[in-house]
């Protein structure tokens, strides 16, 4: 299964043990495929290194699980061009990155991708009810 974890998830899997980390330990552990873009990637890295982030971890520990993500991770090229989050129009980056490596998931704590639900063929879900989808799955 090849799932696309936005990037306020990635955030709080680094700053905190809970659910996000552990949906990340999951995905791997149940090897399915974490698909990434360089523009995730790219946003992540400057959203870690806001002073409010910084507070909880330092810079090595967010290179190293930068570098952690990024080697269990699939790295996708976008293609697409398509607009459609009008309110926040950073997040279509996650849907591009979802549609252009056909994946089946987006997993986002974000109210405007969640408002979706879904998009063309790509369910949007909470962390929760990833861990419930890949629990159903054992």
């Amino acid at each position: 299964m090849k799932i696309v974890v936005d990037t306020n998830v990635l955030v709080s899997a680094l700053i905190k043990d809970g659910k996000p980390r552990d949906l990340l330990f999951e995905i791997i552990r149940r090897k399915h495929d974490l698909i990434m873009s360089k523009d995730i990637l790219e946003e992540f890295s400057q959203t870690a290194s806001d002073s409010k982030i910084r507070r909880y971890v330092d810079e090595q520990d967010m290179i190293r699980f930068l570098r952690d993500v990024g080697s269990v991770s699939k790295i996708v090229k976008i293609k697409s061009r398509f607009k459609v989050v009008k309110e926040d129009p950073d997040d279509d980056v996650i849907l591009r990155t979802c549609y252009d490596s056909k994946a089946k998931y987006i997993v986002s704590g974000d109210k405007h991708l969640l408002k979706l639900n879904r998009f063309r063929r790509i369910k949007i879900v909470t962390v929760d009810e990833m861990l419930q989808i890949l629990k159903r799955r054992d």
